[in-house]
């Protein structure tokens, strides 16, 4: 359909006031801007990194977290310098009594004596007074006989020399013979009579030499260069005198 011109024309001067307002209003500069919208220039480039700000407040402690899984062993370290000595402890209880030992002490119980006298008087203990040793004094020389002090057992011997007649002498323990010696004398010679013997003594146990048989078996002799010698000693002490 067509419209004629004139139709056409009017319509175009009721449009253009329309249009030259919305315009208008399109194109009003912001009074809070620096420059209108239509002066404004090129953007620019982005500023620097301003500097860092200063550090916060410490915070809170927060909740102690649960105990870990334990870790695998590390290797040995080198052993550490030897550490100062310690305070003693608390003294202990007493221990057990040990079984019963030898003692350290040293029993000794010893004599050699000598004649000096010839034909002792028979039927009583000879008199030995020459003293080889007699530490303990356990041999009495006043009265012939040896006095034991410690129990145990003991070695006793004598060599006798034989002048002038026979001799049989005995050996006495508790007046009691233990054991006789017999030696007959041959002419113009000088012999020995001998003996030996181990006894166990108790205590006060006395030991000592004697004549038997009368005057004529008492032929035990001494002189400066024959002797006729009596002794004894301790082999060992009774187990119970410790």
């Amino acid at each position: 359909m067509r419209c004629p011109p004139g139709f056409l024309f009017c319509s175009l001067l009721l449009v253009a006031p329309h249009c030259t307002e919305v315009a208008a209003q399109e194109v009003q500069p912001d009074p809070k801007m620096p420059c209108a919208n239509w002066m404004g220039g090129a953007p620019g480039y982005p500023g620097h990194n301003g500097l860092p700000g200063r550090d916060g407040k410490d915070g809170q402690d927060g909740l102690k977290g649960e105990k870990g899984d334990k870790g695998v062993q590390g290797p040995k370290g080198d052993q550490g310098e030897m550490g100062m000595p310690g305070q003693d402890g608390p003294r202990g209880f007493p221990g057990q009594p040990g079984q019963k030992g030898e003692s350290v002490f040293a029993y000794r119980s010893a004599f050699s004596v000598g004649l000096t006298e010839r034909a002792p008087p028979p039927n009583v203990p000879i008199r030995f007074s020459k003293i080889f040793y007699n530490e303990q004094s356990h041999y009495d020389t006043s009265t012939g006989k040896f006095l034991c002090n410690i129990p145990g057992t003991y070695y006793f011997a004598y060599h006798l020399t034989v002048y002038l007649m026979d001799v049989k002498v005995s050996l006495y323990k508790k007046d009691k013979a233990v054991i006789f010696t017999y030696d007959q004398f041959q002419a113009n010679n000088v012999d020995q009579a001998s003996g030996s013997v181990l006894l166990h003594l108790s205590a006060g146990d006395e030991v000592w030499l004697q004549v038997y048989g009368g005057e004529g078996k008492n032929g035990v002799y001494a002189d400066n260069i024959n002797d006729s010698t009596f002794m004894g000693f301790l082999l060992y002490p009774d187990l119970d005198v410790h």
